[in-house]
């Protein structure tokens, strides 16, 4: 069974919420991941000093304090406002005329308080040198230049060169150029061998064996390429590969800001021949005895895994007093955990006195190590996602298996190659929280049993006409019966299996619904995951409809406060124009059937038109009794016939008779729409009403709202306008690329009938709960009555609840987001300050866009 392009059925996906709910795991804290919090962190800090521009005298200048920050944008409060937050106010940093304390007196400007606050203090001289003594500067870099609103870690881009460790001599080094940014997880490439990249290395940008380029010649190190790719060229080409990278980054240098949270190393106190326990980092499942070997100075040293056989290869490993997984020994001893014995070793039990007897050598003293015992708050059961061992540029589902002191043991749940348990510290690089994957744009692996979400063909199902069938259906032979073929990449946990789900194209289809086009429809759907199968079934049935659109709202207003549901978007086509509507859809399979009867009773037909039981002959709830006819005399003119109500289509019930259902002229609706739209937010463009407006005979809702509802609801948003600037990889998911500026102008007609009134009342306020509607694709441009810059945060507020984003309104009014502000807010921005999930940060973010596209067709000339 295929579809076009836009289908409901669509490709799979890992979804960690619904796998966390299914194990009934939790996800590792954020704040246990340090590395990817200091990523994170702006280059800003809130209390840091700068100048910027009077708002009211923009040729002078005057001191502010940074409140907070979010992204590019800073929350600032001119000097001499105290604790007043009133005059607080937004800049965004790649805009804004800001500048470093100081600068005004090197470049002869003048430095002014603000005409509201003039008169508070008499000497503002004296003022401001108490107000700067001690007090923290913005350096200068981060306001000017290259570095002007950047987090180090955007500063690191493709073909950036930097200095790499080797990983045996300390004195060593090689330039390799970075050939991907993953959040800060770096691929690198040594110079020299750009053509191949079987000798790739990932490492995150705040590991210390990475220095800037210069680092080497500067401290008197060694520059020659590693040992084991070193036969790979000749001398000659070694050493141009090294001159051209030398001189590219003298043009091109990666700024020192790179290396401004790299962790200076403390002196060690390790001497040559001391003992210690150590995870083998090349096989990293075992903790092993192993030897001080050499120490290269008070920083370095060498830690070999110990091996008695004779002429062996020995392991090992360049460490530093806090490297990661160098223990004390009856470190497993004590934590329980089962210590591998030397290769060669012929003890039956392994016991350290023994064998320092046995070796003649000390243990090394616990100050030589950092705290064992700091787990960071890493518990067993709970996820993660994890660099595979094996092969680092994967990154897979993982689980703590135990958590002892600072180590913790993870079981990749989907690796390609089944390994063992593998060790890992609380303070690895190569442990991140659940959905920093996603938020990079990097492949995930999901586990092997894994909960999918968008299931490409959910079952394939028979597209002939369903034909009377002579053979009763429990005589049918089994293998003659229509199986529905599941893809069942991954397996479904029962809770959320959907049952198979029948159309029984002999029930009565109602009134909405083309009883042809329901016989044309496939026998079943499923079985298959719950939201995807009733997706599919719910697809069917709207192009089933004489009136899609008209289905589409119907099934708008099915829901439950007690289902456990999931929303989805469906979509209708009518007469060459698409609609879009978020249907709330149910999640587990105990209740699929109460959402198919609901179903059926919202569009008044038969409640076993679609479920989970398949009717042969004779429905059990006796509907072929009804027909279009009788239907419509009993619901048009109001007039009780005796028949038994189907199922929960009881509209007789309690004495209540069902209000007619009139059929109107669509023009003379539409001119009262347009009357009444000018209050309405921005947000009705393209409804579904206007698209209707050809359909003479369209058919009334029952409770007429048709007619007094003129506000739309914006499920579908389109993600191409929320705006995601490329150097924040990390935080924003990869949206569509933008169309709506090649969309043609709408008409004058429109324009005026959706004029945004930001000082007018909305239906809402008005007390007329507005039906949801169903928005059209082709949405019309918003019109602006004045200018957002010189919106106040009331205006935006006014705004904000214009639209379908009215519940966020508080959270404007609370962070005093002025017209200027509104304008700076982009989508990580708006996720990381108002702490919004994806879905309505998209949404407030498009009407953002529409506001800004207003702005710079109306005003910015």
């Amino acid at each position: 069974f295929s579809t076009d392009e836009g289908s409901s059925i669509e490709d799979a996906d890992f979804n960690w919420d619904e796998f966390l709910e299914e194990t009934g795991a939790s996800a590792a804290p954020h704040t246990s991941f340090k590395h990817v919090e200091i990523s994170l962190q702006s280059s800003f800090q809130p209390g840091m000093k700068l100048e910027v521009a009077n708002k009211s005298n923009p040729d002078t200048y005057w001191v502010a304090t940074i409140i907070t920050t979010c992204g590019q944008l800073l929350l600032l409060r001119y000097c001499g406002y105290g604790d007043d937050r009133r005059a607080d106010f937004w800049c965004d940093v790649m805009t804004a005329d800001l500048h470093p304390v100081g600068w005004c007196t090197q470049n002869n400007k003048v430095l002014m308080p603000p005409d509201a606050i003039k008169e508070k203090y008499m000497d503002w001289t004296e003022f401001l040198i108490q107000d700067l003594t001690g007090a923290r500067t913005a350096p200068a870099n981060l306001l000017e230049g290259p570095l002007r609103g950047k987090n180090p870690v955007d500063l690191i881009t493709v073909d950036s060169l930097i200095e790499l460790q080797d990983s045996q001599n300390p004195f060593q080094y090689w330039i390799v150029s970075v050939v991907e940014n993953v959040g800060g997880r770096l691929r690198l490439r040594y110079v020299g061998l750009e053509e191949t990249e079987s000798y790739d290395q990932w490492l995150f940008y705040l590991d210390c064996r990475l220095r800037p380029v210069g680092w080497c010649q500067e401290n008197k190190y060694r520059m020659d390429p590693p040992a084991d790719i070193y036969s790979l060229k000749t001398i000659t080409e070694w050493k141009c590969a090294l001159e051209k990278s030398l001189n590219d980054a003298a043009n091109f240098p990666l700024p020192m800001e790179v290396f401004k949270d790299h962790a200076d190393l403390r002196n060690h106190f390790f001497t040559v021949g001391m003992k210690l326990e150590a995870v083998n980092m090349r096989e990293p499942f075992h903790i092993c005895p192993a030897s001080v070997t050499k120490v290269f100075n008070s920083h370095y040293l060498q830690v070999t895994i110990d091996d008695l056989r004779p002429e062996s290869s020995k392991i090992s490993m360049l460490c530093h007093a806090d490297s990661l997984g160098i223990l004390p020994i009856q470190w497993c001893l004590k934590n329980g955990v089962n210590l591998t014995p030397p290769k060669g070793y012929s003890g039956q039990d392994f016991d350290w006195a023994d064998y320092q007897k046995q070796c003649g050598a000390e243990a090394a003293p616990h100050l030589c190590f950092r705290n064992t015992s700091f787990s960071r708050g890493f518990t067993k059961n709970m996820k993660l996602e994890a660099v595979n061992p094996r092969n680092p540029a994967e990154i897979c589902v993982a689980s703590i298996t135990s958590v002892k002191g600072r180590l913790m043991w993870l079981h990749l749940e989907g690796s390609q190659m089944p390994s063992p348990e593998y060790i890992v510290d609380v303070e690895s690089m190569d442990i991140f929280p659940v959905g920093w994957c996603e938020a990079n744009a990097y492949n995930l692996t999901p586990p092997h049993k894994a909960v999918l979400r968008r299931k490409r063909r959910i079952a394939v199902v028979q597209p002939e006409k369903q034909l009377p069938s002579t053979v009763p259906v429990e005589k049918i032979p089994h293998d003659l019966c229509p199986v529905p073929q599941l893809d069942t990449t991954g397996t479904i946990n029962g809770r959320y299996c959907c049952p198979q789900l029948y159309i029984n194209h002999r029930c009565f289809s109602g009134p909405y619904l083309n009883k042809g086009r329901i016989a044309e429809l496939p026998q079943s759907v499923g079985p298959g995951k719950c939201v995807l199968v009733l997706k599919e079934v719910l697809s069917m049935v709207i192009n089933a409809a004489y009136k899609p659109g008209s289905v589409l709202r119907e099934l708008q207003l099915v829901e439950d406060p007690q289902w456990n549901f999931q929303e989805e978007t469906l979509k209708a086509k009518y007469r060459g124009k698409t609609y879009r509507a978020t249907v709330k859809i149910v999640r587990t399979s105990d209740q699929v059937a109460d959402f198919c009867r609901r179903v059926c009773a919202k569009l008044e037909c038969c409640p076993n038109l679609f479920s989970p039981v398949l009717v042969a002959e004779v429905c059990p709830e006796n509907c072929s009794i009804h027909t279009k006819t009788k239907y419509t005399y009993y619901y048009g003119k109001r007039k009780k016939i005796i028949k038994p109500p189907i199922g929960e289509n009881n509209n007789m019930k309690s004495g209540h008779v069902k209000p007619a259902r009139r059929r109107k002229r669509r023009k003379s609706i539409f001119v009262q729409k347009k009357r009444r739209s000018s209050a309405v937010d921005s947000n009705a463009a393209g409804s579904a009403e206007e698209s209707e407006e050809d359909e003479p005979d369209a058919m009334e809702d029952e409770t007429g709202s048709e007619e007094t509802s003129s506000e739309l609801r914006d499920d579908q948003t389109d993600t191409s306008s929320a705006e995601v600037p490329s150097a924040r990889p990390r935080r924003a998911v990869t949206l569509r690329s933008s169309t709506e500026l090649d969309r043609p102008p709408p008409t004058e007609r429109a324009r005026r009938s959706r004029r945004p009134q930001p000082h007018s009342c909305s239906e809402a306020e008005k007390g007329t709960p507005p039906k949801e509607e169903i928005k059209q694709e082709e949405e019309e441009k918003l019109v602006l009555d004045s200018n957002p810059l010189e919106w106040t945060v009331t205006d935006v507020v006014r705004f904000i609840k214009l639209t379908d984003c009215a519940p966020l309104a508080k959270i404007f009014q609370e962070q005093d987001i002025d017209g200027q502000a509104l304008l700076l807010l982009t989508l990580p921005t708006v996720q990381e300050c108002m702490e919004l999930k994806l879905g309505p940060a998209i949404k407030l973010c498009h009407q953002i866009e529409r506001v800004k596209v207003a702005f710079y067709a109306q005003y910015a000339n």
